[in-house]
């Protein structure tokens, strides 16, 4: 899988992301992102996923879903989309539609306006209440516009940190019960350095199942190969709920995700130190061989050995002690 972001800024400021509200230099045009999706797809990929930042906040994103359209022919499978929701209209979902976007998941981390302030960085419950209002029209607006949740096409994802928004697991499986959307919840984890991440902070997959479970029953589905989410059923029929365990149950072994950012810096984790990441832009140039960028992309991911997540208790001092901090790029750049 590819996951491409278009943008470094975003229009909320999550204190689990913090994104810097300026694009870094250097952003690919559209011919270079073409290229690059094109030796994606050469390689094997099958799956792009266009993430920020916020990608709604991108003027090309409709016609660069239009343009990889021809690409389906060569093993291209499916193109989705990660939004936080509140910029997407009727006008738009539509508009995203008819591109040929496949897939949409929308991010929303609370049930009410205080809860969802907290975590989108707005200033109070108001301003929470008004993205949440946002975010349930942007899911009928994606319904409307032809992404049906019965066939995965329109989910949500939600991160729990606890101290936050532990409290809105009940809620928000009520919720994406009601709408008949799957729930993606999703461990709070130490992506980049800005966000202050505790290894306190964290809720469990297993809590919050447990939470859910104590009331509505679920059995468990399990976790698709190469998939990042543990899936399991409600009892009664009403739909699923999901849990990314990237903390307390890593899927370091079969994840392949290639992450590059919006001015072109491949990394193959979301963990990665910045200088692990390689700068494609050299072979992003008319008149360059799309050999010569396939095989440095090759390259990249035949010398992974990425595992952070397993090894990051590991990479940590001792409780009480002063942790040991390794730089790591930033959500906001590496698109979640």
């Amino acid at each position: 899988m590819l996951r491409l972001s278009l943008t470094a800024r975003c229009n909320l400021a999550c204190p689990y992301c913090l994104p810097d509200g300026q694009e870094p230099p250097g952003l690919l045009n559209l011919e270079q992102r073409l290229q690059l999706i094109q030796a994606a797809v050469a390689l094997g990929a099958q799956s792009l996923r266009l993430t920020g930042g916020e990608p709604l906040l991108h003027s090309q994103l409709d016609a660069l879903i239009s343009a990889v359209q021809p690409l389906r022919a060569q093993g291209l499978r499916e193109i989705t989309l990660t939004s936080n929701g509140t910029l997407l209209s009727a006008s738009r979902a539509h508009a995203l539609r008819a591109a040929g976007l496949d897939r949409i998941t929308l991010s929303l981390d609370g049930a009410d306006g205080a809860s969802v302030a907290r975590m989108a960085g707005l200033a109070d419950a108001r301003a929470g209440k008004r993205a949440l209002t946002a975010v349930l029209e942007a899911i009928e607006h994606a319904r409307a516009a032809g992404f049906d949740p019965a066939a995965g096409q329109l989910k949500l994802n939600a991160v729990i940190q606890r101290g936050r928004n532990n409290d809105q697991v009940v809620p928000l499986a009520g919720l994406c019960r009601n709408q008949g959307l799957e729930l993606r919840l999703i461990e709070y984890m130490d992506v980049g350095n800005r966000n202050g991440w505790s290894p306190a902070d964290v809720v469990s997959a297993a809590e919050m199942v447990q939470q859910i479970n104590a009331r509505w029953p679920l059995e468990h589905l399990g976790r698709k190969p190469h998939g990042t989410a543990n899936r399991w059923r409600y009892r009664d029929g009403n739909g699923c709920v999901a849990v990314v365990a990237s903390v307390s149950q890593p899927f370091c072994g079969d994840c392949n995700r290639l992450r590059v950012t919006a001015d072109g810096v491949a990394y193959t984790c979301l963990f990665s130190a910045p200088e692990s990441g390689v700068d494609l832009k050299p072979w992003l140039h008319q008149g360059v061989d799309p050999a010569e960028l396939e095989h440095t992309i090759s390259t990249l991911w035949r010398r992974r050995d990425d595992r952070y997540s397993e090894e990051r208790d590991q990479r940590r001092n001792v409780v009480g002690a002063p942790s040991t901090v390794l730089a790591r790029a930033e959500m906001a750049y590496l698109g979640g």
